[in-house]
């Protein structure tokens, strides 16, 4: 186990103190430290200790990172970002950028370690990013990352108890995981913010910077940043992609959060979740679809929307046992502030730290206009859609032998509907921006909830037309087995085959490029010193460690910056919500609808396995504590198939052939009475089943209560003048349980 030494450490401790507080004394004008202040410089004290006493252990391993006057000598530390800048960025803005990456933080850095590698004209310039040690924990600290102590309990990481953490055996470099170190570096690289003097990028007079802006995303912004990833860990996908093919059998998610982090490991939780709960309407939908029993239908109705009910409710429940193994349930709209996020910065009232503020009533103000430019594209998107059916009940009238001219409005309308999804996609992100939301997981939300509501009327509109406007059930029946067998396919090749080819494609082009051109290319940057009249290798002008030629991860970073990027799990969600929407809306059309569904569930897992191992960019690890808006789709549309399925059975001849004495009053009180009995066992169930489980709540409220008596024991220590934080903890934790 890792442990302080308690001689000469002792003695180095001290002396880094007292020239801590020598220096931190010629910053103060004022006889009396304010004690907000003297509580921040001594954890920075405390986190200088600890850099000088891993120094003293691991001096190679330290000076390979921490000191870059020979950096070329020593070993350099591992890639955990990696950056494409355009090969046409000015000298003066490539500089500035890599000197804003390894700056100070005082300075406005980032306090990176930045590395170059040889030019290639291809990929243009790429840059390898990572940090300290002392970064590192010292980041994981300020983020409150949460991690199992040596007694098994997730509490938030603190440098000064760094022991408890480390269990027998561990080296402190083992305490972070790979993604969360990516993470942290990323984290870094988005905070570095425009300070008051940097008016403009330097090169690109015209791109105005406002003080407290995202440096990283104003670059990438005006085209300076082409692309940034985390590379992948070879031995460790090898492992990951030679068990997936037994996924549901081997659960692998503990190693896909590992690797991936907890977004996509949420995902796979879910679509195994949702896969493995399919059994039971899989097994009573083939039972019904052989019977062809109509008096067996109704029954079969009312089973399928309960088990709606029911595996909604328990996944609610699944995924708050998760966030709290994980660390996660506790995430907040306190927490830290996304890149993009603009306001002037200012005194965060609740941590008291530095960070961007903007009062958020500008946001609901926003987020109305937004609401009612997204309702103009919904009825927009069912204008198309009623076109449609017009256009192709003219063609069949008009002309109803032609075959192929009675294709043409299917084919034109499903052109329309992409061109206006793809435009629909760039609006609901730039409306999201616009309304400024405060965190990362606040921004997915609302995002995901635009989407969404385009998404039902392009998917489930017409369905709807159909079955209760057109009333023709053999259509609806057509339409919902069309829809799950190949629209999945078309959507598992574009997802892999194309993808993949592609890749492949781009690999060929730029290897016959190197083979055939024997000149240089006529892109590719010529870089002058002002005292020298021969042209010198581009970045040799940069004082930065350089990544050897010999280095595996060169061919590995130009290998993977033409993979695909994979920017969010939306699109996996967005497969299975759509497919949930087909298969429990219309239940009682098509009985056999779920058989299909858990069949292309698991061709799904295999697909995306193939697809984030093989095929993507390795993505950037990001904390969920739930699905977020999809939970909430999700139920939206199980309460939809409550009302549907009731009301295709009101519909329905075959199920009138059996009460023909009724009339058209009783029937419609029979609907009412069914459908409201239905909605109010899902209210009841929501009341009996909580969304967590007796043994997550005994844990907030255990970690709650040793929260209190931390900070009772912190103002004890600290004397009177701390009451009013005392008073103010209070009631922070009495919100939170």
């Amino acid at each position: 186990m890792y442990s302080h030494s308690e001689g000469s450490s002792s003695s180095l401790q001290l002396q880094e103190e007292t020239a801590s507080s020598t220096n931190f004394n010629s910053h103060c004008s004022g006889d009396e430290e304010d004690p907000f202040i003297s509580s921040l410089w001594g954890i920075h004290k405390t986190l200088d200790a600890l850099r000088g006493n891993m120094s003293k252990q691991h001096l190679e391993a330290a000076n390979a990172i921490d000191d870059h006057s020979d950096a070329e000598e020593a070993t350099l530390p591992p890639t955990y970002i990696v950056l494409q800048v355009s090969p046409a960025v000015p000298e003066i803005t490539l500089k500035w950028l890599i000197e804003k990456i390894n700056g100070n933080k005082r300075d406005g850095g980032g306090e990176l370690v930045v590395m170059k590698q040889p030019y290639n004209p291809d990929a243009g310039y790429i840059l390898h990013l990572s940090a300290s040690r002392y970064k590192f924990l010292e980041v994981a600290e300020e983020l409150d990352l949460i991690k199992r102590d040596s007694k098994g309990q997730m509490r938030e990481f603190t440098v000064a108890q760094l022991d408890d953490f480390l269990v027998e055996g561990m080296h402190v470099d083992d305490l972070l995981t790979m993604a969360e170190k990516q993470n942290i570096v990323l984290h870094e690289l988005e905070n570095i913010r425009a300070l008051a003097e940097d008016l403009h990028i330097p090169g690109y007079p015209t791109s105005g910077l406002y003080e407290s802006q995202s440096i990283f995303q104003a670059c990438q912004e005006y085209g300076i940043v082409t692309g940034m990833f985390p590379m992948h860990d070879e031995e460790a996908v090898k492992k990951l992609w030679g068990g997936w093919f037994g996924f549901l059998v081997r659960r692998p998610f503990e190693e896909v959060r590992i690797y991936f982090g907890e977004a996509i490991a949420m995902y796979f939780h879910f679509l195994a979740f949702y896969t493995y709960a399919l059994s039971i309407p899989v097994l009573l939908g083939v039972l019904q679809w052989l019977l062809l029993s109509v008096e067996t239908l109704p029954f079969f109705c009312a089973i399928n929307v309960v088990w709606v009910i029911v595996f909604l409710v328990m996944w609610k429940r699944r995924s708050n046992e998760l966030a709290f193994e994980w660390g996660t349930i506790g995430m907040t709209s306190m927490d830290e502030p996304r890149p993009n996020f603009r306001g002037a910065m200012g005194v965060d009232a609740i941590t008291g730290k530095i960070q961007p503020q903007s009062p958020r009533y500008m946001t609901y103000v926003k987020m109305l206009g937004s609401f009612a430019v997204v309702i103009v594209c919904m009825a927009g998107a069912s204008v198309v859609m009623f076109m449609s059916f017009w256009a192709e009940d003219y063609v069949k009238n008009s002309n109803p032998e032609n075959q192929v001219y009675l294709l043409l409005p299917s084919v034109v309308y499903s052109v329309v509907v992409f061109v206006m999804d793809t435009f629909y996609r760039r609006l609901a992100t730039f409306l999201t921006e616009w309304e400024n939301h405060r965190t990362q997981s606040q921004f997915e939300r609302h995002r995901v909830s635009k989407l969404v509501l385009f998404e039902f009327v392009n998917n489930f509109l017409s369905l709807f037309y159909i079955a209760f406007v057109i009333r023709d059930m053999g259509m609806l029946r057509s339409q919902l087995l069309t829809m799950l067998i190949i629209s999945q396919t078309i959507n598992n090749f574009q997802e892999t085959v194309l993808p993949l080819a592609h890749l492949h494609f781009t690999i060929k082009v730029h290897e016959l490029k190197r083979r055939f051109l024997k000149k240089p290319c006529p892109s590719q940057p010529k870089v002058f010193r002002d005292d020298d009249a021969e042209p010198k290798e581009p970045l040799s002008y940069i004082k930065i460690p350089a990544v050897q030629q010999e280095d595996s991860r060169i061919k590995q970073a130009e290998y993977e910056a033409n993979m695909e990027a994979y920017e969010s799990t939306y699109d996996d969600y967005l497969e299975l919500f759509i497919q949930f929407g087909y298969v429990f809306l219309f239940s009682s059309v098509y009985p056999a609808a779920a058989f299909w569904a858990f069949a292309s569930n698991v061709v799904e897992i295999a697909c995306d396995g193939f697809k984030l191992c093989r095929i993507c960019q390795r993505p950037i690890s990001r904390k969920v504590k739930d699905i977020g808006a999809w939970q909430v789709a999700f139920e939206v549309v199980g309460a939809l198939s409550i009302i549907t399925n009731c009301g295709l059975l009101y519909l329905s001849p075959q199920i009138r052939s059996l009460g023909y004495d009724y009339s058209e009053t009783k029937w419609l009180f029979l609907f009412v009475v069914l459908e409201h009995a239905l909605l109010g066992f899902w209210y009841l169930v929501r009341l009996i089943i909580s969304d967590k489980p007796e043994w997550v709540r005994v844990g907030l409220a255990k970690k709650n209560y040793q929260s209190k008596q931390a900070l009772k024991f912190e103002v004890r220590q600290r004397g009177p003048e701390y009451c009013s934080l005392w008073d103010y903890g209070n009631v922070i934790f009495r919100c939170n349980l």
